[in-house]
């Protein structure tokens, strides 16, 4: 009985993550890209300028640093899809995928900025300073009262997300790479992430995005440090690499040793579907992340374009790239996932390559652990409000350890399936209120063309 209600799960999760979910989404990124007027390309140097602080006005609302905020949103999403997904994906799809990849980051820049934009101008701040944000809160504020019940469900799988594929999947996957590296027990891991997990979530929002912004930069400049090795050691590789990403973006992919080869359709849906879940584009997830900034609508808006790029077009075609440099991707016996990308990085770099791997693993997963935890708070606060985060909190650490020690695919599956309808109410929220985010970014743009907005430092 329980495989056959693992096996209805999992087949939820396919029809959610199926190919009309995938054109909705990019689709949408498309036509936004155009209505804006190619923001990911007009303001990516300004993006850079105001998270560093440029832009800063003392008056601005909120609780985090533009740093931060965006370190936080990066937290949840440069996680083990970035590894184990991007290898999946080439595997499957082909050295092909990872053109699609790319167009998918770079479309759902401009999908971020949108939903991020709405996000900030509909917040909720409390009298002590708090903030809320999200797409709930964007469709509770911006939209009439018969729209309610859509927010409370986007509500409601956020917080079954954040249990599932934002922590016990986390946890879970931390725990088997520990023990398949190291030897530890599943459980002592359990414990030992339950008890950092402790120390921050307590601390909200401010906390996380403290760590965010030191564990972030850490974990994703370890894992280009032993890109940049395979690069270096592999160099006479590279003009192929581009030759195979570029013939078989268009064309597919043949059968190659254990590879069964990849038709055309098979290339795109790949690529483009690993981008999206990885990036979160389209799920409104980040814009609670953004809502804390201090700052305002569009400026956090833009800088929410650097997210995919970073995630996307920088992390995974790191894991892209020793896939294919190494052939790990075409090796027979290997197992798709972050065993393939382990393989590949131990090619070339001995045993240090596998810790590297092993290490970027457990950082990514446990980040994104961390800052679910603040999306499902979100959640929890739209549908119970605030007196209930404490509960939540504790219930969260729980739910770490129970997802260290037990296999749960019939929750994760559900879990994932869920978390792939948060596409619905964000994206219906986003077209109903373009014409705002257009005006806003009129406005900003006029602005800073006459020098009225400038930099403050």
């Amino acid at each position: 009985m329980l495989q056959q209600i693992e096996q209805w799960t999992a087949n939820f999760v396919g029809v959610v993550w199926g190919v009309p979910l995938v054109i909705m989404l990019v689709g949408s990124g498309v036509f936004f890209t155009v209505y804006f007027g190619f923001p990911q390309l007009r303001f990516f140097k300004h993006a850079i300028d105001i998270t560093f602080g440029k832009y800063d006005k003392p008056g601005d609302k909120g609780e985090i640093s533009h740093f931060q905020a965006l370190c936080a949103a990066l937290s949840a999403t440069v996680g083990l899809g970035n590894i184990a997904g991007v290898a999946v994906a080439v595997s499957l799809g082909g050295p092909g995928a990872v053109f699609w990849l790319w167009v998918a980051g770079f479309i759902g820049m401009c999908t971020k900025f949108t939903e991020v934009t709405l996000a900030l101008n509909y917040r909720d701040i409390t009298p002590q300073g708090a903030v809320h944000g999200g797409p709930m809160f964007v469709i509770k504020n911006a939209l009439s009262g018969k729209f309610y019940p859509v927010a409370w469900i986007y509500s409601l799988f956020v917080v079954l997300s954040s249990f599932g594929a934002g922590n016990m999947f986390q946890s879970n996957q931390m725990a088997a790479v520990i023990k398949t590296s190291a030897g530890i027990p599943e459980w002592v891991s359990g414990l030992i992430f339950c008890f950092g997990a402790f120390l921050i979530l307590i601390g909200g929002i401010k906390r996380i995005g403290k760590v965010a912004e030191k564990m972030v930069p850490a974990m994703v400049g370890l894992y280009l440090f032993g890109a940049i090795w395979i690069l270096v050691a592999r160099y006479e590789a590279i003009p192929g690499m581009f030759a195979k990403i570029f013939a078989g973006a268009f064309a597919g992919t043949a059968a190659v040793g254990g590879f069964a080869g990849a038709a055309f359709k098979e290339v795109v849906i790949m690529g483009i579907r690993r981008a999206t879940f990885s990036n979160e584009a389209g799920m409104g997830s980040a814009a609670m992340a953004h809502s804390a900034a201090k700052s305002t609508p569009i400026q956090e808006g833009i800088v929410a374009l650097l997210e995919p790029f970073i995630d996307t077009i920088v992390v995974c075609t790191i894991t892209a790239v020793a896939l294919l440099l190494t052939d790990a991707w075409s090796t027979p016996g290997i197992q798709a996932g972050s065993e393939m990308t382990a393989y590949a990085f131990e090619s070339v770099m001995g045993p240090a390559g596998r810790w590297i791997v092993t290490a970027t693993v457990t950082l990514f997963a446990f980040s994104t652990l961390i800052s679910w935890s603040y999306y499902g708070e979100q959640g929890v606060t739209f549908i119970l409000g605030e007196k209930w985060l404490p509960a939540f909190r504790y219930a969260f650490i729980g739910f770490i350890f129970v997802g260290a020690i037990s296999q749960l695919n019939v929750v994760l599956n559900i879990s994932d399936a869920v978390y792939g309808l948060l596409a619905l109410p964000n994206m219906m929220a986003c077209y109903l209120l373009l014409p705002k985010v257009k005006q806003q970014l009129n406005e900003y743009k006029a602005k800073l063309q006459s020098g009225e907005i400038r930099p403050t430092s």
